[in-house]
């Protein structure tokens, strides 16, 4: 038993020769096809470079389009020339010249020889199965596709719409039920016989040279005609991706190719060059006279598909919290708006001296100050530059605040991100962060007023910035109680947390750090506070009404003051 190789070539001429001669050479007739485009002298130069073998010839030249008829016609050529001239091939294997034999052949043709009257042809409906990706699916086989989509694209998408409006409808030939596949089959003798000798051959050719791409849709409809067992899957290892382009094999994919266990793979880079020299030489290999059926691998794509899943989720989705110009998402349509769990504290460095340098000593995170304060970026510990080459400068954050926020928390991954907010701070950010599920945002409400308590400005400055500061906190929380908040939201107003500061403070470590489970025994030294109520009472006498701070007596120091336990607003 034999079994022959058809060629389909245009391209890379001396990786096509390096391969015929490997299957000639081991007794493997080969038909080669020529795209007619291709130079008469590249042409004649693959000629005198396989002239020595016997068993390879040409034939008969067509000008390929891509998803026209000419490829059939191309591949019905070679496969009567083959079938005319060796009367030993049992099983004819169509092969395009970027194609690589990843096993030896004596393997290929002992596998075909236990399975003489199967036919290996990729074969499905259109209408059960979704095999296309994009475009047209069952259309293609009821309208006329006369115009080549990749070279007459105008043309063929008005002669498709005018064909949709006019309602024009092409009859398929009776007892034809049309099916797609891969274009690399591999044929028994007998069903490729009786497809090129069928007497309907020209009604069928007729029908098929106006379907579009008939390549996937003419052997993979006759084969269900004539051939009498069919293995719906190809004996080739060809991979497509989300848009339907072929998947290129590097030297880098040598151990993937050697997974999938098929007989050949492509499409294969024709400067892959450990590719070529590793599986030819295999090939070569001595095999043996006679190998039991029952000990060849069969062949498994599917041992590779993850990694190709994976591949494909990352071209359409990409990883969460990476915006690349590659593929730069909508708004609201990223694969995840940061990369990872960060938390944003409000009013906490207002109320508290040296705030986050005792949050740093009880968490495992890094602390940042005022990432978004008015005059730079405060990044923990004071530094200028952050990882990424990420600036302090306000201008260059504030030219893109949400980016600036992404790649701080890209850099950082690995490493817990904490900052602190205040409506002093840029606003921009405050529905990204809200609507963000790693987001993690703890607010004291009108712990702002706290600087402007101990603030030697003019009371009338001071309550004209605390009536605009209490308006941008007030339309914060707003957002923060929108039904829309995707984020872990713990509000207290001032009045309630400086009653009982260690329950919040616990909650919030231990949701940084929930590996740690300590509990605090301490709490950061709080500004003072005496007069504050005094101060409030000032601004309402002046026209301002503090409405975001909770109850403070009026007289005496606030902290000697605990009528009850405060709960947090939590939202979730």
């Amino acid at each position: 038993m034999t079994v022959g190789f058809i060629m389909m070539c245009h391209t890379a001429f001396h990786r096509a020769a390096q391969v015929a001669r490997l299957w000639a050479e081991q007794g493997a007739p080969v038909v080669i096809h020529v795209d007619a485009r291709v130079s008469e002298h590249d042409y004649t130069a693959l000629g005198r470079s396989l002239a020595d073998l016997d068993t390879v010839s040409f034939s008969k030249r067509y000008k390929c389009d891509w998803g026209t008829w000419s490829l059939v016609a191309a591949a019905q050529s070679a496969s009567e020339q083959m079938l005319e001239r060796h009367p030993s091939v049992q099983h004819v294997f169509l092969a395009s010249g970027a194609c690589l034999p990843l096993r030896p052949l004596a393997e290929l043709t002992a596998y075909l020889a236990a399975r003489a009257d199967t036919d290996f042809i990729e074969s499905v409906t259109t209408t059960e199965v979704g095999w296309t990706v994009g475009g047209i699916d069952m259309e293609r086989f009821t309208l006329r596709f006369p115009f080549s989509w990749k070279t007459q694209r105008r043309l063929f998408d008005r002669y498709v719409s005018l064909q949709r409006r006019l309602g024009m409808r092409r009859k398929i030939p009776g007892g034809i039920t049309p099916h797609l596949g891969s274009q690399w089959w591999c044929l028994s003798r007998q069903t490729l016989s009786a497809i090129l000798e069928d007497p309907e051959r020209p009604v069928y050719d007729r029908y098929f040279a106006r379907v579009w791409i008939p390549d996937e849709s003419y052997f993979q409809s006759l084969a269900r005609l004539h051939a009498r067992n069919i293995e719906s899957r190809s004996l080739t290892l060809s991979k497509f991706d989300v848009q339907g382009k072929p998947h290129i094999f590097y030297d880098d994919h040598l151990q993937l190719l050697r997974r999938s266990d098929c007989f050949v793979a492509r499409k294969i880079w024709p400067k892959a060059d450990k590719l070529y020299t590793t599986f030819l030489a295999a090939g070569r290999a001595q095999p043996a006279a006679e190998i039991p059926p029952e000990t060849l691998a069969e062949p498994n794509p599917s041992k590779i598909d993850r990694l190709f899943s994976k591949a494909v989720e990352r071209r359409t989705r990409g990883r969460p919290g990476l915006y690349m110009q590659s593929r730069f998402p909508k708004r609201d349509h990223e694969n995840g708006k940061t990369s990872a769990p960060y938390s944003i504290l409000q009013g906490f460095s207002d109320l508290f001296e040296n705030f986050e340098g005792w949050l740093s000593k009880h968490v495992g995170a890094r602390v940042h100050g005022h990432l978004f304060g008015p005059e730079r970026a405060e990044f923990a510990g004071g530094e200028p530059m952050f990882n990424g080459c990420l600036s302090d400068s306000a201008s260059l954050r504030d030219y893109n605040p949400r980016g600036f926020l992404t790649n701080l928390i890209w850099n950082g991954r690995g490493e817990r991100q904490c900052f602190m907010f205040s409506p002093r701070d840029t606003q921009e950010i405050n529905w990204f962060t809200a609507t963000d599920p790693n987001a993690q945002i703890s607010v004291i409400s009108g712990a702002w007023a706290v600087p402007l308590f101990h603030s030697k400005l003019g009371f009338g400055e001071i309550r004209s910035e605390a009536a605009r500061l209490q308006q941008i906190e007030i339309d914060h929380l707003n957002i923060l109680r929108s039904m829309y908040v995707k984020a872990r939201v713990r509000i207290w107003n001032m009045a309630d947390f400086i009653e009982n500061p260690m329950e919040p403070l616990q909650s919030i470590v231990d949701e940084i750090s929930p590996r740690a489970a300590r509990r605090l025994n301490e709490v950061p030294q709080m500004v003072d506070l005496a007069g504050f109520g005094q101060f409030l009472q000032n601004l309402k006498n002046q026209g301002m009404q503090p409405r975001l701070m909770g109850d403070f007596p009026v007289h005496g120091d606030p902290l000697s003051h605990a009528p009850r336990r405060g709960r947090p607003f939590i939202m979730k």
